[in-house]
């Protein structure tokens, strides 16, 4: 936002190493509160007898500060890893923020391999917490299908869909941004694919959620008639 107002496209040392920390650390957060709320739902649909006991407030709050706590500890460990190696290779990142893999690409030290090391540690986090959300929609939609009332079917669809939606968008757009073949990889359909998965995802949130709630609907669909008779 700042190089956007003054026009310019340089950053400091220091405002790069921030702003890794906190992309890391959002990103992380958000993926691992994901991982909680579809637990969330798993134990609302299939355990509803259950919820009170499993879900409290003390245990909702022990699994939010695991996951900002986690969070943080993979965004410093990531953040000292990738600013302790040398820069060789010019200062010049290619892309709209400062990114890992970018970073990494003007290190001409062995030792960037640790962080390439960090990296995979974190992929294979994120892909246990994959399987998790995986195994508890598994297990949801086999007690939907299973509910003899199509208004009951109805009201759990409607539960989890704003979550699903949201997961699906963040992990296809980073499994995209980061597995994509080399042939389709460019500098214009890097950024474009960064803005989807950074930027979208947090944006989307409360629009996705929000529709759930009867008094936003109706003023929604009030502006489009208002809009259309205009």
């Amino acid at each position: 936002m700042a190089n956007a107002l003054w026009d310019t496209r340089a950053i400091s040392y220091q405002g790069c190493a921030v702003q890794v920390l906190f992309l890391v650390f959002f990103f992380d957060a958000e993926f691992s509160l994901l991982t909680v709320m579809s637990y969330d739902r798993y134990v609302a649909i299939c355990k509803p007898l259950h919820y009170g006991s499993v879900l409290g407030s003390r245990a909702c709050a022990q699994m939010a500060a695991a996951a900002w706590g986690s969070g943080f500890l993979n965004a410093v460990l990531h953040t000292a890893t990738t600013f302790s190696l040398p820069l060789c290779h010019g200062n010049a990142v290619d892309q709209f923020f400062c990114e890992i893999p970018h970073i990494l690409k003007l290190s001409c030290s062995d030792a960037y391999l640790r962080e390439v090391w960090a990296i995979l540690f974190s992929i294979l986090l994120a892909f246990g917490c994959f399987v998790f959300i995986v195994l508890s929609y598994v297990q949801i939609f086999r007690a939907v299908l299973r509910m003899p009332s199509s208004q009951g079917r109805h009201k759990a669809f409607s539960t989890c869909l704003p979550h699903l939606v949201v997961t699906s968008l963040m992990i296809s757009t980073s499994i995209f941004a980061y597995l994509k073949p080399l042939s389709l990889s460019s500098p214009s359909l890097d950024v474009v694919v960064t803005v989807l998965y950074t930027v979208v995802p947090p944006v989307a949130n409360p629009l996705i959620y929000s529709l759930r709630n009867r008094e936003l609907r109706d003023s929604i669909r009030t502006l489009l008639e208002y809009t259309h008779l205009q």
